[in-house]
């Protein structure tokens, strides 16, 4: 390791969270491990490895990326967020492609580096603005991650059973959902915050600001909720191709999903909508570690892949909205994908909450309570699948 570059991390801070306003914006401010940030690129070092979701690390680029840099690329596909962060913290690799619900946990455990945007060309002006600044992966001020992708968890149903798109959450929700028994939920603890989205619209009284700041009677608020969901379950689903495969033999009628899934479908009948509640989706960054040896390498796979043809090549492969909106203009197939996953529309993502990970201190700027914790919703969701 290159200790001029990237320092080790302090294991001794305390994470103390307070939310501020800046010029009409939130910005979190979090007593961090002091993780240095580089001043400059120096010579590669020739490997780099990454954890990343299937889809995002393809030979079609890679290739490219090595020719150019030297750096040869060793990737491993995780299945969960919960896995790229046992799998960063193992120290085996240096960078990921992390959603919300597990950035801010390593930044907060010290196992990820501030980024030096300047070092980072393509992290320029056609990053979409709504992928800028994240409570997720930005904290103090400064960047975490630099932007690749995000989507929508949409409400997926077959017309030819509903006879057209619910206008509302409640067919997957409610006790008296004539779907019952053939509804599925994603099957990990961040889907607390579907009830929460839910409970905010539904019931007001409750106070719920943001999903993901939860005081212990808005979190026992969405158990409840997601208990009498679990009645009319017919599935939780985790693995994509096995949930595709519930809906094309009717199996499943309604339920979250993401867009790319009723792609892969290929049956006209199944669609999705964006109900008037509103939903959860998931922003995906390139985190870089704190303790990596090829720091160099890292910087250059963020540039490259933040280039719109790379960018754009990943959300193509992977069905997802790029995050560098330059390549919707760069070809008609381009622009039709950003179309279908609304790339450009920051009104559609304005009513899209980012998977972020629950912390104590809450996230909606309340100080006179304490939040839950992601420890919390991990405990709270093997109490809802019992």
């Amino acid at each position: 390791m290159k200790t001029k570059k990237v320092g080790v991390v302090s294991l001794l801070a305390v994470s103390t969270l307070i939310l501020s306003a800046c010029s009409g914006t939130s910005e979190l401010t979090l007593d961090v491990p002091d993780v240095p940030m580089i001043e400059n690129v120096g010579d590669f070092e020739g490997e780099l490895n990454i954890v990343n979701w299937a889809g995002f690390v393809e030979p079609a680029w890679t290739d490219q990326f090595t020719t150019d840099t030297g750096c040869v690329v060793n990737s491993r596909a995780a299945g969960t967020s919960d896995e790229m962060v046992t799998l960063m913290r193992s120290g085996e690799y240096d960078i990921v492609s992390a959603s919300g619900d597990a950035a801010l946990r390593l930044i907060v455990g010290g196992d990820v580096q501030p980024l030096n945007v300047e070092l980072i060309p393509n992290f320029g002006d056609d990053i979409a603005e709504g992928m800028k600044g994240q409570l997720y992966d930005t904290v103090n001020g400064m960047p975490y991650g630099v932007p690749i992708g995000r989507g929508a968890n949409l409400l997926q149903y077959n017309e030819d059973v509903t006879g057209g798109a619910p206008e509302s959450w409640d067919v997957v929700w409610e006790s008296d959902s004539p779907y019952a028994g053939k509804i599925t939920a994603y099957d990990a603890p961040i889907y607390i915050a579907d009830a929460a989205v839910y409970l905010m619209y539904h019931q007001p009284d409750l106070g719920i600001e943001n999903p993901y700041a939860l005081d212990e009677t808005q979190l026992d608020a969405a158990v409840e909720l997601l208990k009498q969901q679990n009645g009319i379950i017919g599935e939780y689903w985790s693995d994509a191709v096995a949930q595709i495969t519930s809906f094309v033999g009717g199996n499943t009628v309604v339920g979250t999903s993401w867009e790319v899934l009723r792609k892969f479908a290929d049956t006209p009948s199944i669609k999705t909508t964006l109900p008037v509640e509103g939903s959860t989706g998931w922003y995906d960054a390139w985190l870089v570690s704190s303790s990596t040896p090829n720091v160099n390498c890292a910087y250059a796979w963020m540039d490259y892949t933040s280039q719109p043809s790379v960018n754009g090549a990943i959300a193509m492969n992977f069905g997802m909205a790029p995050a560098n909106t330059a390549f919707c203009a760069s070809s008609e197939e381009a622009q039709a994908h950003c179309d279908e996953y609304a790339a450009e529309d920051e009104e559609f993502f304005d009513r899209i909450w980012a998977w972020t990970t629950p912390i104590e201190q809450c996230l909606d700027g309340r100080t006179d309570v304490s939040c839950t914790s992601f420890q919390d919703w991990t405990n709270a969701w093997l109490t809802v699948k019992g």
